[in-house]
């Protein structure tokens, strides 16, 4: 099943990330990439739309105000970086909301929930394309930062925020590691604590119950050891 969509959102990397994922994805047309409501109207009126990612908080009209506007409408997904709006989302009826930064594995989960209902079943699934992908963008601040998968050490959690340990430099970002893990774990990253992830390429040396990446030491949490021993036993030589 094929569904064109077309993508709405003031800011340039968030387009860019949105595009990467939309054609990722076998059956996904992107139609246009639009950054306000007004082109994306006109975009509507020459065009099908199956799908329309649409960020809610744009200069003049907002995403919400756009949506109650149309008559008829295709699925809606929206895209924010303020969760509250999620309640109003669901008031005209969107099949998901996304709070940005936006992971490639909570995309799909929205592309999907298009898919069934279109289809009127569930076993329509769109596989994980993600094994190519380098790098990802998060935010940090006001700005979506790049981040190479291979520059990073280690993640660390901090209550309502992550530090990403990389090479050069930690990027602090309004996020969680379970978000983290939706980001990492098809990359060879593993978590051993409730607030570390580690990037297992960059290890230097494993100890019963903890970690080294260059000079820092990282222990394993009690109720992750099991599942890291398991993960650790596909790395062994003898």
């Amino acid at each position: 099943m094929n569904l064109n969509c077309v993508i709405t959102d003031d800011e340039p990397i968030a387009q860019e990330i949105l595009e990467e994922y939309v054609r990722m994805i076998p059956g996904l047309n992107l139609v246009a990439k639009c950054r306000n409501a007004m082109e994306t109207l006109h975009v509507m009126r020459n065009n099908t739309v199956d799908i329309l990612f649409m960020d809610i908080h744009m200069p003049g009209i907002s995403g919400l105000d756009f949506i109650r506007s149309l008559k008829e409408r295709p699925a809606i997904i929206f895209t924010t970086a303020y969760p509250n709006y999620a309640i109003d989302g669901y008031d005209v009826d969107a099949i998901d909301y996304l709070l940005k930064p936006i992971s490639i594995d909570r995309f799909l989960r929205a592309v999907n929930k298009v898919y069934e209902r279109a289809a009127g079943a569930t076993e329509t699934e769109v596989r994980h394309p993600t094994a190519n992908k380098t790098f990802f963008f998060i935010r940090s601040n006001t700005d979506l930062v790049k981040i190479e998968y291979d520059s990073i050490l280690y993640i660390e959690g901090l209550e309502n925020y992550v530090r990403i340990h990389c090479d050069n430099r930690n990027v602090i970002s309004f996020s969680t590691m379970k978000n983290m893990e939706d980001i990492l774990s098809q990359h060879g990253f593993l978590r051993i604590h409730r607030s570390y992830i580690i990037n297992l390429q960059r290890v230097t040396s494993v100890q019963s119950h903890s970690f080294r990446i260059g000079t820092t030491e990282l222990t394993v949490g009690k109720s992750y050891r099991k599942a890291v021993a398991e993960v650790l036993k596909t790395y062994y030589s003898i």
